[in-house]
């Protein structure tokens, strides 16, 4: 280990304009030392102490997320890592490990007072270095925020775009086998012989079931009881396969009274292969319809995630409906929903103005909110979310509420607070609050905090025109 002299402190960035004898100074009064390669160096369950000044080797710090280690970055010789002047945090943040052997020059922390009133110079850049660490880590916490709130969607979303891109599938695989079958449908109906009119009476009978908008949602008691009528008149009228087309059929709400318009018109020796034909028509008819339906639903999604991280955007703010992003994040958090038994009130003041904002900031604002709403929830295996836009004045007020147990009285006061957090070690970073109140104190307003046991609501304002 060399000894530590004014020359190598001057190879520092942070401390190349500082006087000397400071230099000499700092020397003077603190303690060189050799950190293990592999050491754990530092640790959020410590007080932190320093500043340490890296002569030589290499710490990696990182933190613990979700059980599993990330690291944040490198701290190499020349640069000044640990407590510094005027600095308000007692804990470290961050994890800390030696990947070499480091020779680090240590000012005791205790002494830091002393710093400040003897050595102003020496201060100053220390401070200098301090604000470019908190800016750094505020980019860097940001960032992480991001991608947390994008974490908390991935899993649900994969669920959410795998059931219709399966659906699709299976659709299409079915569909195919059906076409398959056609060729020995079509021979019996190339052998039928009707007039024109009992041509068109029969589309016309078959498009007025196709084109009704408003199919009844049957109970399945209700479709049970259908689907045996039909069975019992297809049967009595000796229609091919009664049992097997019947189903089709009450899908399509066709009902009896479509039957004997058919009767009536059709000659009897072509009714079952007639009422076949148009049963066929109609199973080809459902599964275009299921694979429309879920293709819409993947496109939806992919629509959701791309207007909820704003990725056609600049980062300036726009002007947008609010409750678009809000909508967006409760369709990538609907998995959650569904598997929390969650009810969802929407109480929309449909009259709101556009508001001007950064888009993809206040859709962290509402994944963290209702992220936290629906874990709050999770022991109950049941309960209500609701939320709430309304216009106060010049300000929108989005309210979210949850019937979750409450916040306890003696911590409410510190859920803002950066690093605080009630989840089990590895499931929160303490930052998702402190990011939503820094969001919307950027965008000009408030967060407030309600909460009894059995109902929690958090509220947020801030200008339409921010």
């Amino acid at each position: 280990m060399q000894p530590v002299n004014v020359s190598i402190l001057k190879t520092f960035e942070a401390l190349k304009n500082v006087p000397d004898e400071q230099l000499q100074w700092l020397i003077d009064n603190s303690e060189e030392r050799v950190i293990a390669e592999g050491t754990l160096f530092v640790s959020p369950e410590l007080p932190m102490s320093g500043p340490h000044f890296i002569i030589d080797g290499l710490l990696m710090a990182y933190i613990v997320m979700n059980g599993s280690k990330r690291e944040l970055g490198e701290f190499s010789t020349g640069e000044i890592t640990g407590y510094l002047p005027f600095s308000r945090g007692k804990y470290a943040t961050v994890y800390m490990k030696a990947k070499s052997d480091v020779q680090i020059l240590t000012y005791p922390t205790e002494k830091i007072r002393v710093m400040i009133r003897d050595q102003f110079e020496l201060t100053q850049a220390l401070v200098h270095v301090m604000s470019n660490r908190v800016r750094e880590f505020t980019a860097l916490q940001q960032q992480n925020e991001k991608m947390m709130a994008l974490g908390k969607l991935s899993a649900g979303l994969t669920h959410e775009l795998n059931n219709p891109a399966s659906a699709i599938v299976r659709d299409s695989v079915s569909l195919r086998e059906h076409l398959r079958l056609e060729p020995q449908t079509f021979k019996k109906v190339i052998a039928i012989k009707m007039d024109e009119a009992q041509v068109d009476l029969i589309n016309d009978e078959l498009f007025k079931v196709l084109l009704a908008k408003d199919r009844p949602h049957l109970t399945l008691k209700e479709k049970t009881r259908f689907e045996s009528e039909i069975t019992d008149w297809l049967e009595a009228n000796n229609v091919e396969g009664c049992y097997d087309i019947a189903e089709t059929f009450v899908d399509f709400n066709f009902g009896i009274e479509n039957f004997e318009t058919f009767k009536k018109n059709i000659p009897a020796v072509y009714l079952s292969p007639v009422i076949n034909w148009v049963s066929s028509l109609l199973v080809t008819e459902k599964m275009v319809e299921d694979i429309q339906e879920s293709s819409r639903r993947i496109a939806d999604l992919v629509k959701s995630v791309k207007t909820f991280t704003h990725m056609d955007r600049g980062a300036d703010k726009q002007f947008a409906d609010i409750h678009i992003g809000i909508r967006n994040t409760i369709t990538m958090l609907g998995y959650k929903l569904k598997k929390g038994n969650i009810t969802l009130v929407e109480e929309f003041d449909s009259t709101l103005p556009p508001v001007k904002a950064l888009i993809g900031e206040l859709n962290q604002v509402w994944t963290n909110l209702i992220d936290n709403a629906l874990d709050a929830m999770e022991p109950n295996k049941k309960g209500t979310l609701t939320i709430k836009t309304e216009r106060d004045r010049e300000f929108v007020q989005v309210t979210i509420m949850d019937d979750g147990p409450g916040i306890a009285a003696d911590i409410i006061s510190r859920i803002f607070d950066p690093f605080f957090t009630t989840k089990e070690i590895g499931k929160g970073t303490g930052m998702g609050l402190e990011v939503v109140h820094r969001i919307v104190k950027q965008h000009k307003g408030s967060i407030k905090v309600k909460s009894v046991p059995g109902h929690t609501e958090f509220i947020v304002c801030f200008l339409i025109n921010g």
